[in-house]
């Protein structure tokens, strides 16, 4: 029984590792070497813009301080936006399937926090949600990590 719990662990931690991999893709706003488009905040610099609008329209859904070692969803999500900041395009790189209800509510929350701030021109977001079986989560781009 132990060796199984063991290896749950293990394999949770290697899909987190993953996930967190997969986050940070993205398509880049600028050509390499060039340097972002003029009033275009570099691809990461708007990852944490999204994430923060995102905590501002869900203060009340943020898991506040450190998430427990085993989270009940993770999964990453990728939203295409316009220049305007407007969602064209909902893609999961890693749906948490076995959760079909917690993807159904970061839809829901995505659009609900629609339109986005401005990037500038047509960009790709991606981020990785952490869900806590409470309903509440974090964005990795804004983690404090987990215990």
């Amino acid at each position: 029984m132990h060796t199984f719990h063991r290896r749950q662990t293990l394999q949770l931690a290697g899909v987190t590792l993953c996930a967190a991999a997969l986050a940070g893709c993205s398509l880049p706003l600028s050509l390499p070497g060039i340097g972002p488009a003029p009033d275009r905040p570099a691809s990461r610099e708007y990852r944490r813009v999204a994430a923060g609008h995102l905590y501002q329209r869900n203060a009340e859904r943020i898991y506040r301080g450190q998430l427990p070692p085993m989270l009940y969803a993770v999964g990453v999500l990728q939203l295409d936006l316009d220049r305007t900041g407007r969602i064209t395009r909902l893609h999961w790189l890693r749906a948490p399937r076995h959760a079909p209800e917690v993807m159904a509510e970061i839809e829901r929350i995505v659009h609900r926090a629609a339109p986005f701030p401005s990037p500038g021109g047509a960009v790709t977001y991606t981020d990785t949600w952490l869900w806590d079986k409470s309903g509440r989560f974090q964005l990795d781009t804004l983690t404090e990590g987990q215990l």
